[in-house]
């Protein structure tokens, strides 16, 4: 009885499982493009949630999934891709995962070339061909290989060029127009060097690539949170501070636990003087630094440390505590080789401040040659060492002063 039972459970569910395949290929013919597929969009809606909120195993289950319901589409392989490109975003100094990032490109390419040459629309591989160049041209300016980051910067634009037109996948196009007209107006302004390099290209205009990026933002499905992420870029380089914070705030609440907009958010709310809400941001930071957890690492713990550093010194007035994150500022910025980062600098100079208030002049005298002799000329930090320094010979010279007189 038992074995009767169980081969019949058994025939049910080899029927329920033939049943789901075909009525998912059945689904499938509806709808010519895959992004435009409610079934994949809603699949694939948990895994990039779980990939921008740093739980890549969670993710790397539903993109395998994909990648064998649909194993000759680029899409699969372009999520992968996404996944280590954000594993790489908290420090973009690191390489460890530039290799399994650009292979998964070349293959988003590959299966992308092969669906371009055998199917009527081209506008999906087109999307497809256009973002994964797009995301090699962004890994190799990060390594500054200018030649590569240009070819594969001119192969997205020629293929974000045949995208254009559809109306469905709009949003989506308006993150390419968008990051293409801000930045090829801004990088000559920034980067004199590159102006060469951008005489193969249109020029661009900021306040409509802003615009655009902004569209894509409220109104796309894949590229949303890519737009927010340039977004809070742009907004801190225009001086937009107020929309920094917001948007950074949003996203940290969005993805509590993605280390990008962690520090972000602690940043902005740090410049916006909200001191409790950056305290509280930047001790989070340091506690899953201390746990491990993904993506938290040195380029956001010498952030979180040196915002509890400054709100020690300067608002709980408490130079013990200031010290100690001082210090933890520091030691962040030597594991991440940041040598010439200002939050190094202020750092010693602030404990050279504290020094000084407490007469410790000899400590406080190294910590002021050390600005001096190595941290940028032209930066505020050397201008207030040397401050320091002539301020302390002062101090030093009326305490020998009294010391005579005495």
């Amino acid at each position: 009885m038992k074995k009767s039972i169980l081969v019949l459970i058994g025939l049910l569910l080899t029927f329920m499982a033939q049943a789901q395949v075909y009525s998912l290929a059945d689904f499938d013919k509806k709808y010519d493009m895959l992004l435009k597929h409610p079934g994949v969009q809603i699949e694939s809606a948990e895994a990039i949630n779980s990939l921008y909120n740093y739980k890549f195993y969670e993710a790397d289950k539903e993109f395998h999934w994909l990648r064998l319901r649909y194993p000759d589409h680029p899409m699969p392989y372009f999520l992968m891709a996404l996944a280590e490109w954000w594993k790489i975003v908290p420090n973009t100094e690191n390489t460890d995962f530039d290799d399994k990032c650009l292979a998964y490109l070349d293959t988003t390419i590959t299966k992308a070339e092969k669906l371009y040459d055998t199917k009527d629309n081209k506008v999906e591989p087109s999307f497809f061909l256009a973002a994964a160049y797009g995301f090699k041209g962004r890994l190799y300016s990060e390594r500054k290989k200018w030649a590569k980051a240009t070819w594969a910067g001119k192969n997205a634009l020629k293929y974000f060029d045949k995208c254009k037109g559809n109306g469905d996948l709009t949003p989506e196009l308006l993150f390419g127009d968008g990051l293409f007209n801000y930045y090829a107006q801004w990088i000559p302004k920034n980067y004199p060097a590159l102006k060469p390099i951008l005489m193969f290209f249109p020029k661009g205009n900021k306040a409509e690539g802003i615009r655009q990026l902004e569209l894509t933002a409220n109104n796309a499905f894949y590229t949303r949170t890519e737009a927010r992420y340039f977004l809070l870029q742009i907004y801190s380089m225009e001086n937009e501070y107020g929309k920094a914070y917001d948007l950074a705030k949003y996203m940290w609440q969005q993805y509590p636990d993605n280390p990008y907009f962690e520090r972000y958010y602690a940043r902005t709310a740090f410049v916006r003087g909200y001191s409790n809400e950056a305290t509280a941001a930047a001790s989070s930071i340091l506690s899953k630094i201390e746990h491990g957890m993904d993506g938290y690492e040195g380029v956001g713990g010498r952030t979180a440390a040196y915002i509890l550093a400054y709100n020690h010194h300067h608002y709980f007035r408490d130079p013990a505590k200031a010290k100690q994150y001082y210090q933890k500022t520091i030691d962040f910025a030597k594991q991440t080789n940041s040598y010439d980062a200002a939050y190094y600098w202020a750092s010693v100079l602030s404990l050279g401040k504290i020094a000084s208030s407490e007469k410790n002049y000899d400590q406080a005298q190294a910590y002021f040659k050390e600005v001096i002799d190595k941290a940028d000329r032209k930066s505020s930090q050397h201008k207030e060492a040397k401050e320091g320094l002539d301020n302390l010979k002062k101090i030093r010279r009326e305490e020998r002063r009294k010391g005579r007189k005495g």
